[in-house]
């Protein structure tokens, strides 16, 4: 039997549904009672309470774009709007947790996304709702890693499978691709790559030389050279792709066996051109304070440790990873690079007495 609180959020969420006509979860029957408040009281609170924000959030952001979006898009947030109410409406169920209001740090990435979408418009969108496909998806597993043999795991699989055979559908199915996420996320990654690198470059050149023209001359010179190989790398790789893809269809066709239509892809010059320039876009931001003047590494710390931050939010959320980990991993990255490349420099200069 169930207590007099579950008792009447039962009530309420039937109710609920009735009024807006949505499917449930086919959860409840196998958890009902003492069982489901068994399950959740196995789990973490500060992961009940993530899940539920999670789901508010991904409420919040559809409804925010709606507003926002062509008539193809906004056709599918209307179908992914009454999926995430059901989820946050089972996840508050389950948990005894009616929480209405996002915390800071999700108001403040809410607004931000939006704003972006507002600048950049339907293909800002798209990618959006295919990043929050990703995290979700992710996430879930996660979940299901730690807590699927439990007295949790019914729920997780439940919401798992409507995640896998609805949201999915309706993000990945129901649309063209108005901007290719492979390139955006390439654009990116060598925006990362070129900040790392040469931030670590120029902290040696600056313990090497103490000079901002000799680190400016140094520091352009091995940015040119990083963007070309990175732009070389992307080119040989991407046309090394082609050609499997050609060989493996043709091999398809003389065996009389289908071919699906290639997706649109990049061409080589194109994916080289997008490493290469946000490489050197990246690697102009610690070479920049050199032709202030800089006297030292700092100021190219702070410029360059300050995008990397930024550029590994953005990356964590277009893969779908924690956002959290990918900062530190990378702060920790920017830390080592810079402390080996400055005592390298250190001792260059005191050894071989370089002096500019």
């Amino acid at each position: 039997m169930l207590c007099p609180t579950l008792h009447r959020h039962e009530e309420e969420r039937v109710r609920r549904r009735a009024e807006t006509g949505e499917s449930r979860l086919h959860v409840q029957p196998e958890i009902e009672g003492g069982r489901r408040a068994t399950a959740a009281a196995t789990v973490d609170p500060k992961l009940a309470r993530r899940l539920v924000l999670d789901e508010l959030f991904d409420l919040s952001l559809y409804r925010s774009l709606r507003p926002l979006a062509t008539d193809e898009l906004r056709a599918i947030l209307d179908r992914l709007i009454p999926i995430e109410k059901r989820h946050l409406a089972f996840w508050q169920d389950f948990f005894d947790l009616h929480v209405e209001t996002l915390d800071l740090a999700r108001r403040l990435k809410l607004g931000l996304i939006v704003f972006a979408c507002r600048l950049l418009g339907a293909s800002a969108i798209h990618l959006v709702l295919e990043a929050i496909e990703v995290y979700g998806v992710r996430k879930y597993l996660k979940v299901w890693a730690e807590y699927g043999a439990g007295p949790m795991g019914t729920a997780v699989r439940n919401v798992l499978e409507d995640e896998f055979k609805h949201e999915d559908a309706v993000v990945t199915g129901a649309a063209e691709h108005r901007l290719n996420p492979e390139r955006v996320r390439n654009i990116f990654l060598g925006l990362n790559d070129g900040l790392v690198e040469i931030l670590g470059a120029v902290s040696g050149f600056f313990a090497a030389f103490g000079n901002s023209v000799a680190v400016l001359a140094a520091g352009l010179t091995v940015a040119v050279a990083g963007a070309l190989s990175m732009a070389a790398g992307a080119w040989i790789a991407a046309s090394s792709e082609s050609e499997v893809r050609a060989t493996e269809t043709g091999r398809r066709r003389f065996l009389g066996e289908s071919v699906l239509p290639d997706e649109a892809t990049e061409t080589p010059m194109a994916s080289a051109l997008a490493v290469g320039t946000s490489y050197f876009a990246g690697a102009l931001v610690p070479v920049l304070p050199a032709l202030a003047g800089a006297r030292t590494a700092l100021p190219s710390l702070v410029a360059a440790g300050s995008l990397i931050v930024v550029v590994s939010m953005i990356l964590a959320f277009l893969s779908g990873m924690e956002m959290k980990r990918r900062v530190v991993t990378n702060l920790v990255i920017i830390a080592a690079a810079v402390s080996i490349t400055f005592a390298i420099g250190l001792v260059t200069k005191l050894v071989l007495g370089v002096s500019v």
